[in-house]
């Protein structure tokens, strides 16, 4: 399997409130969001889905390594 699209720092959004699926692959073609990427790649991943409480900035993990998925803790930078 190639390498995924994306660069190992998070992703920072805006995030609104309600149910969200974040890309764990790195294929998706609308990331941060899982776009079912990891199923058509064959990566043996699966999204992470979380319910937002309330709108906010976020910082979406991107290298892997968090200890609190989907969000980022800062593990890139200690890689």
């Amino acid at each position: 399997m190639a390498d995924p699209r994306h660069g190992r720092g998070p992703i920072e959004i805006y995030e609104t409130p309600g149910k969200k699926a974040y890309c764990t692959c790195g294929w998706s073609a609308s990331l941060p969001y899982c776009d079912g990427a990891h199923n058509r790649m064959e990566t043996g991943l699966k999204s992470c889905k979380v319910e937002i409480a309330e709108a906010g900035p976020r910082w979406v993990c991107q290298c892997h390594r968090t200890g609190t998925p989907p969000w980022c803790d800062g593990s890139h930078e200690r890689a």
